[in-house]
């Protein structure tokens, strides 16, 4: 998975009430929560909670992700007051993360569970060259050549099934910050503008290219340039937030001020782990797996905001961020981390 730099992170959504079709249609509305800001329990973001936990959401809930096989080992240990509030995980949808040079299986499988279920899938597609700067999620694709055939079988792998895919966290904050050197910065470009093309070929396909979180690039207006070369008139919009801590409040501002310089582009904004905002003090280290925090806003298309199209979780809650705070490697699952999310949360 993956982790940005700086004032950056994320890392590596589900289920709901919807027909295929009407599911890939609810992509098209939007949201409009925000979630307080703060350092403690008592920000703890508060969630609308019916008797099922995804209902108002289009999206797939994976019933073997980490979290689920946790919370019913957990059961079987005695465990039940740590399952029952790792459910608060488990029986939300979260972004895949499809990994390796071939990712066609995982995609497929997670495609057809979602259309059995009459939901859409979220991927992440991240396999970009020089991926991270070579940092905690280090690696992608090989070459160029490798990434646009990766990109390939990743979009024939989505068919005509309903998908909202995430393309490429970091991509271009990197090329904006500095982090990715200026000698890849237009064969990047052209990589996803390309990508955002060959996804968009799907039919039932939503793209929305990354572009980092409000305390990683301060001044939107940097990212207007880097984005249109990216392609992003092609995608169905940005994502904000990625693995990041930012409110919904300061998320969905600075997101509608990028999206007016772009000519009223719509954005998505990661929620995963944001429902107490980010960690206060060394910015240097608020990124990797700080302790404290809280589950978001629960992935939605109910929006209330005309924007914003979905809250959701594309960072999966509970996979390390790196190996800081006695984490594991990025995108590895880790038990403690999530019970924390869970717990700090309000749920009811």
């Amino acid at each position: 998975m993956f982790r940005p730099t700086r004032t950056r992170t994320r890392t590596r959504a589900a289920r709901a009430v919807l027909v295929a079709s009407a599911a890939s249609a609810a992509l098209g509305l939007v949201t409009g929560c925000s979630s307080p800001s703060g350092g403690g329990p008592a920000a703890a973001v508060q969630e609308t909670r019916a008797a099922n936990p995804a209902a108002g959401s289009p999206f797939w809930i994976d019933p073997q992700s980490p979290a689920a096989r946790q919370a019913r080992a957990w059961e079987r240990q005695g465990r039940g007051s740590d399952a029952r509030l790792l459910k608060r995980i488990a029986d939300r949808p979260a972004a895949l993360w499809p990994a390796g040079d071939h990712p066609e299986s995982r995609i497929r499988e997670a495609t057809r569970a979602a259309a059995r279920d009459g939901r859409t899938p979220v991927f992440v597609a991240y396999d970009i060259p020089h991926r991270d700067c070579g940092q905690h999620s280090a690696g992608g694709a090989h070459d160029a050549s490798a990434y646009r055939d990766w990109i390939d079988r990743f979009a024939g792998a989505l068919g005509d099934s309903p998908a909202l895919v995430v393309l490429e966290p970091d991509a271009v904050a990197h090329i904006v910050d500095g982090c990715t050197p200026g000698e890849y910065h237009a064969q990047r470009e052209q990589l996803l503008s390309e990508a955002i093309v060959r996804l968009k070929q799907q039919p039932n396909t939503k793209v929305y290219l990354d572009a980092g979180n409000p305390d990683w690039i301060a001044e939107p207006h940097k990212l207007v340039e880097p984005l249109g070369r990216a392609g992003v008139a092609n995608a169905d919009g940005f994502a904000l937030n990625v693995s990041n801590f930012q409110t919904d409040a300061i998320t969905k501002e600075y997101g509608r001020r990028l999206s007016e310089a772009l000519g009223g582009k719509h954005f998505v904004v990661d929620t995963s782990r944001n429902g107490n905002g980010p960690l206060r003090g060394d910015r240097a280290q608020a990124w990797c797996n700080p302790p404290g925090r809280a589950l978001g806003t629960p992935p939605t298309t109910d929006t209330g905001d005309p924007v914003v199209d979905a809250y959701l979780w594309v960072k999966r809650p509970g996979e390390s961020d790196g190996q800081c705070r006695g984490g594991p490697a990025a995108g590895q699952w880790w038990a403690d981390y999530a019970l924390g999310l869970a717990r700090n949360s309000r749920s009811q």
